[in-house]
């Protein structure tokens, strides 16, 4: 599905629609979802390299014309776990090696890219410590894997040298997507060739989403034509300063991002600011001046003081808590959060998160519910009105207001959500028409019931 490129584009139309060049499960899930569709179900292993698992006979042929040269490799890897990294690597090879590097991605009837036309890289990355260790490494990996142990000699030499290799590296890293479920949680990497041709932008106005394996652009700002130099997506997460924004960036995709909101100084200051002591201004106030601009309350040294302490905890704590959000500690953070950071400052943003999540996790509804009404502000300032994150944020407290019997606000909650991922989806997306739509008649019935009663 493909918009017209001389057309106007609406908000919420699907401009690109792809299947992954290459894709590999993360090896975390390798034994509860299925290698073909990424599927969270019961699976069955590959009957030679017990390595992968398919939820039927179906996804297992459809998957075999390229599993069936990476089985022999899994199959020596076991009981080892390979690197998603080293597998990937090992099924891009395989893909040129039978015929890949003559495919097209096409992003429009006549626009097409091919694999070597993605930027490799390859200069950055040979200067790149860092990068050259952990590609070093990998191909350690790949080459026991693929080196026939009785002859002693790569098989079919289809390791790559380390020129070469490192060339397809540098695409992976660069151009390589997350395959994200439902939830927005990532499963798989892959590359799309088509929509590489996508710019990135920390104001974007498309999005990338996927259904199963295959990627899905929408666009979520109306567009005057379909001219792909100027549309963005975001390589990254929309929830930081512009400082760390730009230092993932740098790091992991070689440039420095120029959109106003990274240039902007003003950004900065209102992500971390402090709350004004005037305790009828609600003004975020920079803590590097001596005054709020709104109303001219003073800036204490107390308040510099403690807003530094609490800065410093709060960051560390949220470093502690990248696998684990636990809620006594994100409960902590916020408590000192009171009267020093601004509502909208992103620390705290983070917290919230932090905390609606692990309420959720640990059955404590009634505190997930608090939390994730004081996140709804932050979310929509930071990732955007548009923004699947925001969407699934507001699926979530309406699941959570139906299970407390609170039908009118789930229902609040439920329209709003579509309102979103209409948008960023599509109305025939599986998250609507399995899991909103669900909700939204159960809501209406459940209220109708207890109006009767």
């Amino acid at each position: 599905m493909e918009a017209s490129s001389n057309l106007v584009i609406k908000r919420g139309t699907r401009i690109l629609t792809e299947k992954p060049f290459a894709y590999v499960l993360q090896s975390k899930y390798r034994l509860e979802r299925c290698d073909n569709c990424l599927e969270a179900t019961k699976v069955l292993k590959c009957s030679n390299c017990r390595y992968v698992s398919y939820c039927n006979r179906s996804c297992q042929q459809q998957a075999w014309p390229i599993h069936k040269h990476e089985c022999l490799f899994l199959k020596r890897a076991l009981p080892r776990i390979v690197p998603d990294a080293a597998r990937m690597l090992c099924r891009l090879i395989l893909r040129l090696e039978h015929g890949g590097d003559l495919e097209r991605g096409y992003y429009t009837k006549h626009g097409s890219r091919k694999f070597r036309d993605l930027m490799s890289h390859y200069t950055e990355i040979k200067h790149d410590p860092k990068r050259i260790e952990h590609l070093e490494s990998l191909h350690a990996v790949l080459t026991e894997m693929m080196t026939d142990s009785e002859k002693g000699s790569l098989t079919g030499s289809l390791v790559p040298n380390m020129n070469e290799l490192m060339s397809i590296y540098g695409r992976l890293i660069t151009n390589g997507f997350n395959i994200l479920d439902a939830e927005m949680n990532s499963i798989a990497t892959a590359i799309y060739l088509g929509v590489s041709i996508t710019d990135h932008s920390c104001q974007p106005n498309a999005v990338a989403t996927f259904e199963g394996t295959e990627l899905h652009v929408h666009a979520i700002e109306d567009l005057p034509c379909l001219d792909w130099s100027k549309i963005y997506i975001s390589y990254i997460d929309l929830l930081n300063t512009p400082e760390q924004r730009r230092a993932d960036l740098k790091e992991h995709y070689y440039f420095l991002c120029v959109c106003s909101k990274c240039i902007d100084p003003q950004e900065m200051h209102e992500m971390t600011a402090a709350v004004c002591l005037n305790g009828s201004c609600d003004a975020s106030v920079n803590i590097q001046l001596d005054k709020c601009e709104s109303c001219g309350t003073p800036v204490t040294e107390q308040l510099r003081t403690d807003y530094n302490e609490v800065m410093a905890l709060t960051q560390s704590s949220l470093d502690s808590m990248r696998e684990v959000a636990y809620l006594d500690v994100c409960k902590v953070c916020l408590a000192k959060h009171r009267g020093i950071l601004h509502p909208l400052n992103v620390w705290h943003v983070k917290t919230l998160d932090a905390a609606f999540e692990a309420s959720i996790q640990v059955g404590k509804w009634t505190e997930a519910l608090d939390y994730g009404r004081q996140l709804l502000p932050g979310f929509a300032k930071y990732h955007g009105p548009w923004n699947p994150l925001l969407g699934l944020l507001q699926l979530k407290l309406g699941k959570i207001e139906l299970y407390e019997r609170n039908y009118k606000q789930a229902l609040q909650h439920l329209h709003e959500a579509q309102r979103i991922l209409n948008v960023t989806h599509g109305r025939d997306h599986r998250l609507l028409l399995e899991q909103l739509r669900p909700l939204m008649l159960q809501a209406k019935h459940e209220m109708r019931g207890a109006q009767i009663g």
